[in-house]
């Protein structure tokens, strides 16, 4: 257990060198076993996340080494078709192992995914799409068996929603299926995009990535390569979040601002003034901010379920009221009691949280629920009067480098324990 002792009520000033993408770096990772061969993959964050990855790539058969932020994966001898069940339920994102384990060897064998219990993220999005592609699959007996003894086949997919764990795992199987794949109701997110063009410049022919249609035209081999995750646009978020909750006034650099367009009006509305640059943002808060006004989350590039929290943190110090509406996960507001907990005014009815803002947060011991309610607890214990006690069984550090370090380069008192 980790315990982020925090001392608050300091506004935060400076800037902040951002971390690469959790995100994006999960299913590139995943994508180095279709090269059979060596790949560079730089800007990599240290996460608990990326090392459980680099674990499951070892496991596969890959040589593996991690250090200063660059993942090198040598995957031509990576034989192994199955994860073991520890390292398959200690993160959601490992179903992507599924398409390119089948890809690569034309059978696979896992168990069904962990992570943040955030409500049903079922994976009948992923089966459904291998089936199509020519796989059998069985998952009667507690694990998911598939298996495509002649390989994967091109075919057409059409998405029920937008699912970015989905789209993912089509883009992995079908980079080296026989014939053609189109994606349609594709995910659009920034994290879709790195995807593509890590795999595109393995040798990959993938278009429209970022799009709502993407085709996929699967070609016989791949190769290795070196390449650069893009940031971290949630990061950047929290970030951004607590210095506006604190009154404080930071810059957010090596940033792709485009990426987070859909939250920067927020910020506007909530009274900060914002100098937006190509590779940096710069945010200067009043001492008090003004309530955000109606946040209803939605797939890309609509405001970001997983920023939810964070600006529902920095609301609950505003001056008036604020309404999120979530429509991604259904138990996404469990941090919820915690804030309250600091002293917050928040109310939720089912998928709707009213956030009345505060005065005064007031310092607390809370426990952390997943991994960006963990961040907003911090948020929140940022902005309280007298000490606040974040207790987390290892879910921030599933998403955020270095985060007590970095606030406490902009100003925060925070001792990690």
């Amino acid at each position: 257990m980790t315990e982020y002792h925090i001392k608050g009520n300091n506004a935060l000033f400076g800037e902040l060198k951002l971390q690469g993408s959790k995100n994006a770096s999960l299913p590139i990772l995943a994508a180095t076993l279709l090269t059979g061969s060596r790949s560079v993959i730089h800007n990599c964050p240290d996460l608990s996340d990326v090392r459980q990855s680099i674990n499951i790539l070892s496991s596969l058969g890959c040589e593996c080494s991690f250090e200063n932020n660059t993942a090198i994966i040598d995957s031509s001898n990576a034989d192994g078709v199955m994860i073991d069940d520890e390292l398959m339920t200690s993160m959601r994102s490992s179903i992507i192992y599924l398409g390119a384990i089948l890809a690569r060897n034309n059978r696979a064998v896992l168990s069904y995914p962990g992570g943040c219990e955030l409500g049903p993220r079922p994976i009948d999005l992923h089966l459904s799409a291998i089936r199509r592609m020519g796989a059998e699959i069985d998952d009667t007996r507690g694990h998911i068996e598939c298996s495509a003894g002649n390989g994967l086949t091109g075919c057409e997919i059409v998405l029920p929603i937008a699912s970015v764990g989905a789209t993912e795992n089509i883009i992995l199987a079908a980079s080296l299926a026989k014939g053609r794949t189109i994606i349609r109701n594709a995910a659009k997110e920034p994290e879709i995009v790195d995807l593509a063009s890590f795999l595109n410049s393995c040798g990959a022919e993938i278009s429209g990535a970022g799009e709502v249609t993407v085709i996929i035209d699967g070609v016989k081999n791949l190769h290795g390569t070196e390449y650069s995750v893009q940031p971290d646009r949630i990061a950047a978020a929290t970030y951004l979040c607590a210095a506006a909750a604190t009154g404080g006034n930071i810059r957010v650099n090596d940033v792709v601002s485009s990426h987070l367009l859909p939250v920067l009006e927020y910020y506007s509305n909530a009274g900060c003034k914002m100098n937006i640059c190509e590779s940096s943002i710069e945010l200067s808060a009043p001492k008090r901010l003004m309530p955000v006004g109606v946040i209803k989350t939605r797939e890309y590039p609509g405001f970001p379920t997983d920023a939810q929290p964070l600006f529902l943190a920095m609301s609950s110090v505003s001056k008036g009221t604020s309404i999120f509406e979530e429509n991604i996960f259904n138990s996404r507001y469990r941090y919820v009691d915690g804030l309250n907990k600091l002293g917050a005014n928040i109310s939720v009815h089912d998928s709707v949280a009213v956030v009345k803002g505060t005065d005064t947060l007031y310092g607390a011991k809370v426990e952390v629920t997943d991994l960006r309610g963990g961040a907003a607890l911090i948020i929140g214990g940022l902005c309280a009067q007298g000490e606040t006690v974040v207790c987390d069984s290892g879910h921030i550090s599933r998403g955020y480098e270095k985060i007590s370090e970095n606030l406490n380069d902009l100003g925060a008192e925070i001792t990690r324990y």
